[in-house]
């Protein structure tokens, strides 16, 4: 790499090692990131797409979706401490879900005069932080800032390394105006920091295959999917040959098909009760402890990239054997070992689990029919309606306060994301989108409540959806209330004045908007449906704009109050 400046060095390496884009928000501190990009391109380097992004949560949550889809980090570049602030949010939440990720900003200025890039205007002093990095030093896993030039690719390349080591994360690096206006002479190299992915210990794995080859009732509770597509093949394939029950409760991807034959319903309860050997894959929180609670002479075995989930201060689940490294390398591993086992006569039992997975969407079904007869929209009904359309396209659904897992059939590994157990809102929309880039070949779908909705700044998603050229379906299930919130106060407070008196505070949010309307203005189809009947044409309609290829479509679905 010839003379070149550190800010075309830095984006030149994030294209080198293999970053598809960088999610920005710009400010007064982006000139040399910006001349970077137009220079690097002048000299014909690979570079990363770059996407204007105008709010710091939709980029974040962005780059956050694109991981999803792709396994690979991303990066995101903010302004100065301001712009950090917008995006610790999204940091929170891509820690939550171990997302590698890039996330950088800019550093005022340190000097004030004599050094080219210094400060220019006023709120070069106003934005002056003694700390900058306290914004996100928590939820990152690394931090640094970039002191000289040289460092460019070392730094880059440590930061990706990291990033993309188990328990994988976000990483951080701040980026004074001054060094990335200096010139650099760089060779060019390959990455200089493979991450690192390790795998639990063979005879830990031999040893969990082992017991729960003896166990009498076996239970697998998961809520981060099964680590890979090929994990969950060997998983489906495992628990269907040995008869164990899985429970997704709050599960944030799927770890098996929602109607696998082993698949249970949500309530821990009754399986925590005859459990002797309870596996929990990658559970933040497998159960309440308030409500729930593994026998006492049962066995628990933990797996995932931290089992014991070290960056929570608070987490007394127990964990007889704890199977730490990559989640799904682990579980085909665990998958393998059991196969070399004979599980003997399983009929019976898988008869009985079948039965009762049976017997529970039977009782869905039922509740869904009825919806369905009903002059207004449940969220249970339009959850299974937009299910329904996996039989016809590849389909992927976000959900954030949206849709309902429970009442849905899906089979693909990357047919459901949840938003992260951290709860920061306005995750659903920008991640979908995000997904989206990465694959445009399923039809994806952000459901999202109408609090949510708000919180992910729409008008600024819907322009970038526009800019990029996304199509992809979102419905906003609206109740005009933080139903989560309602939920909470009434589950603390089941007989508290609130409740009786049907009026619970701080958590009213009409009169509601027209989000129809508003998409509208921002060049996407807005559709409105309060009904089933309403809703079957507004969804037909909205699914074949999409997978035309026209752009966004958003349904503005008023739904009952849970």
């Amino acid at each position: 790499m010839a003379q070149i400046t550190a800010g075309a060095a830095l984006v030149a390496r994030l294209g080198r090692l293999g970053v598809d884009c960088i999610f920005a928000n710009s400010g007064t501190d982006f000139p040399p990131i910006i001349e970077g990009l137009a220079e690097a391109a002048a000299k014909g380097m690979a570079l990363p797409r770059a996407v204007t992004v105008p709010h710091e949560t939709a980029a974040v949550a962005m780059a956050h979706g694109y991981t999803l889809a792709t396994g690979r980090a991303q990066a995101v570049m903010v302004h100065t401490n301001v712009g950090l602030a917008n995006a610790v949010i999204g940091t929170i939440n891509a820690r939550a879900d171990n997302i590698p990720m890039l996330l950088f900003s800019g550093r005022t200025p340190t000097t004030e005069a004599g050094r080219f890039g210094a400060r220019t205007v006023p709120i070069g002093w106003g934005q002056e932080m003694s700390d900058q990095h306290a914004l996100v030093r928590e939820p990152c896993k690394w931090n640094y800032e970039l002191r000289f030039p040289e460092q460019v690719q070392d730094m880059t390349d440590r930061a990706h390394g990291i990033a993309h080591s188990v328990p994988r994360g976000p990483v951080y690096l701040s980026l004074p105006r001054e060094v990335l206006c200096e010139t650099v002479d760089l060779p060019e190299v390959p990455a200089q920091m493979a991450p690192s992915s390790p795998m639990a210990h063979p005879g830990d794995i031999a040893e969990a295959a082992r017991l729960i080859a003896g166990a009498q009732f076996p239970v697998i509770f998961a809520q981060r999917g099964a680590g890979s597509s090929e994990a969950f093949e060997a998983l489906s394939a495992t628990v269907d040959r040995w008869a164990i029950p899985v429970c997704q409760y709050w599960s944030l991807q799927l770890a098996l098909a929602s109607d696998h034959p082993m698949a249970t319903g949500p309530d821990p309860a009754p399986l925590l009760a005859q459990a002797d050997v309870v596996v929990v894959l990658e559970g933040l929180a497998p159960w309440m402890p308030d409500a729930h609670a593994p026998r006492a002479d049962s066995t628990v075995i933990q797996i995932g990239q931290d089992p014991l989930f070290a960056q929570t201060p608070v987490r007394n689940f127990r964990s007889d054997l704890s199977l730490a490294g990559d989640l799904g390398c682990n579980v085909v591993a665990l998958c393998a070992a059991l196969d070399r086992l004979d599980p003997g006569d399983r009929s019976a039992r898988r008869a009985r689990v079948a039965a009762t997975s049976a017997a529970r969407w039977d009782a869905v079904d039922n509740q869904i029919a009825a919806d369905g007869r009903g002059p207004a929209l449940t969220k249970r009904w339009v959850s299974d309606r937009l299910a329904r359309l996996s039989g016809d396209h590849r389909v992927t659904i976000f959900g954030e306060l949206g849709a309902q897992l429970p009442a849905m059939r899906l089979s693909d590994p990357q047919a459901w994301f949840e938003s992260p157990h951290s709860g920061g809102l306005g995750f659903g929309l920008p991640a979908a989108m995000g997904f989206h880039m990465a694959r445009p070949d399923r039809l994806t779908i952000a459901t999202v409540g109408d609090g949510s909705y708000i919180f992910a700044n729409p008008l600024a998603c819907l322009q970038v959806a526009k800019a990029q050229g996304l199509s992809l379906l979102v419905v906003v299930l609206n109740n005009s209330e933080w139903g989560a919130v309602r939920a909470s106060v009434s589950g603390l407070y089941p007989e508290g004045y609130a409740v009786k008196a049907n009026a619970v505070p701080l958590t009213d949010l009409s009169p509601s908007p027209d989000f129809a309307v508003a998409a509208q203005a921002c060049g996407a189809l807005g559709l409105s449906a309060d009904s089933p009947e309403t809703f079957e044409t507004a969804l037909a309609r909205a699914v074949a704009h999409v997978t035309a290829g026209q752009g966004v479509a958003v349904i503005d679905a008023t739904v009952l109050r849970d």
